[in-house]
């Protein structure tokens, strides 16, 4: 059963406002905005990275936040950290921190993470994990306080642009027996993801290449202030490492493509960077893309040369985005909608029980013969299956409104054919989708992927039930219907 906790109610701000006669347009407007980042580093060494222990930081780990506000109820915040994916208890941390401190609704802040895979990961098992726990948390209610410390008169713009060249879809139909598509209980997948290049017959999903952007300016001189940006790519990876002298290698923290957009988007907005001036890269709903070239033949690439590459064709992307947009909007509608959503989780079948407690049996040679993540996903499907295991989760969903511009988001990593419909189905002139926003839940598959199998489909890996993105989008679109006056 679906319940909606608070509506956060807005109306057009500028339309219940009386002016005097001979007030100026930025008079008239409420409109400000802020942006702000904090370098969330790690400072003690080591930290712990998905490769192991590392003491190497390639490039800046951050949390980047816009705020919006057209009135005191009227507002509306959106933080972006470098992180594979935050939990929904630190999220709400965070917001019940800025809430405390400045009175802005918790619901109208949306934090989402980067899924960037070589950040730090945070803890309490080390002092270097126990260091980073704290620093990120700090770090993340310390920009979304910047931002809204340094909201001033602004004026905000949409546009989109296409990079088709570095968004494919993983999950591939094979010519069978050419590239095996075993699952790990031994049966067979009709796709598989990443399976190489030989006997690809073709995607088994589509892509989406549009970059969008929220492209903010100062109400005075028109300066740059900050920029939203969103693409439906996983992370790029290719990062460094380092060989210590005693041999081992050591990978390096970075915040992938997305931090390489923030640092290169600057100089697309002027020669000399505007100052102050924050742009962050939103991850879409890419739960199926990424841009590994399987069928594709491409030259080697140096480490962090494929980051890099992205990162400057987004950001070109986005210049040209910018480029077609007319007009700025001084008095924006600025509003927000959030409904906690109850989901089931899948249950596995007695068949399926039985099926991996024999999986259990074998060897863990055995078992590898049959997939390297057999004992995994034989694991998981007894813990789903125990009767301690919960039954239904509470999920987060938003829909915010910034003038023309729609943005929902969902805790999950989301295929592309969700975010495409929602797009298809939106009210809004112009909509894209955040991912791992507020939580943390795995993948999201539509119902026809799950049909057809695959690494994003299994138990474990995907842990609702079947439909659980029909219902999570039918509830977005109508949240997005109330904000354009449909409902």
């Amino acid at each position: 059963m679906n319940r909606i906790l608070i509506t956060t109610s807005t109306l057009a701000a500028g339309l219940l406002f009386f002016f005097h006669p001979g007030a100026t347009a930025e008079e008239k407007s409420h409109f400000k905005a802020g942006a702000a980042v904090a370098d969330i580093s790690p400072d003690v060494f080591p930290f712990q990275l998905r490769s192991g222990p590392s003491k190497y930081v390639h490039d800046p780990i951050s949390v980047r936040a816009l705020a919006f506000e057209n009135g005191a109820d009227n507002r509306a915040l959106i933080a972006i950290i470098d992180a594979i994916g935050i939990g929904r208890e630190m999220a709400d941390e965070a917001k019940a921190v800025v809430a405390e401190k400045t009175g802005w609704d918790p619901e109208s802040i949306l934090i989402a993470a980067t899924h960037a895979h070589t950040t730090p990961k945070g803890g309490d098992t080390s002092p270097g994990r126990i260091a980073y726990e704290k620093k990120r948390r700090e770090g993340l209610a310390e920009a979304m306080l910047k931002a809204i410390e340094s909201l001033e008169p602004a004026k905000v713009g949409f546009g989109s642009d296409e990079e088709p060249s570095e968004v494919r879809n993983r999950r591939n139909f094979y010519e069978e027996g050419t590239s095996s598509t075993r699952n790990p209980w031994g049966g067979y997948d009709k796709v598989r993801m990443n399976g190489g290049t030989k006997g690809i017959i073709k995607p088994a999903g589509p892509i989406d290449p549009e970059v969008c952007v929220v492209d903010v300016r100062t109400g005075r001189g028109n300066q740059p202030l900050g920029l939203l940006a969103n693409y439906a790519l996983h992370y790029v990876g290719g990062i460094p490492s380092v060989t210590e002298k005693d041999g081992k290698v050591r990978g390096m923290a970075s915040a992938d493509y997305f931090g390489e957009f923030a640092r290169v988007m600057p100089y697309r907005m002027s020669s000399r960077p505007p100052e102050g001036f924050v742009a962050m890269m939103s991850n879409g709903a890419s739960g199926d893309i990424n841009n590994i070239p399987f069928g594709i033949e491409r030259a080697p690439r140096a480490p962090f040369e494929q980051c890099r590459i992205v990162a400057n064709k987004t950001a070109d992307a986005a210049w040209r985005a910018i480029r077609k947009i007319e007009s700025y909007d001084s008095s924006p509608v600025i509003a927000t909608r959030q409904r906690e959503v109850t989901l089931t989780y899948r249950k596995p079948t007695e068949a399926e029980v039985e099926k991996a407690l024999k999986l259990l049996e074998l060897t863990r040679e055995e078992r590898e013969a049959i997939h390297k993540k057999t004992t995994n996903y034989a694991r998981h499907t007894i813990r789903f299956a125990e009767p301690e295991s919960p039954g239904t989760e509470d999920v987060i969903v938003q829909a915010f409104r910034i003038g023309d511009q729609a943005i929902v988001s969902m805790p999950f990593e989301v295929l592309v054919e969700i975010g495409l419909e929602i797009k298809e189905k939106s009210p809004a002139p112009r909509t894209f989708l955040i991912e791992l926003a507020n939580g943390s839940y795995g993948y999201l598959p539509p119902p026809n992927q799950v049909e057809l199998g695959g690494y994003e489909t299994w138990l474990g890996t995907s842990r609702f039930e079947k439909h659980s993105s029909d219902v999570l989008v039918k509830e977005l679109l109508e949240m997005l219907r109330d904000l354009w006056g449909q409902g």
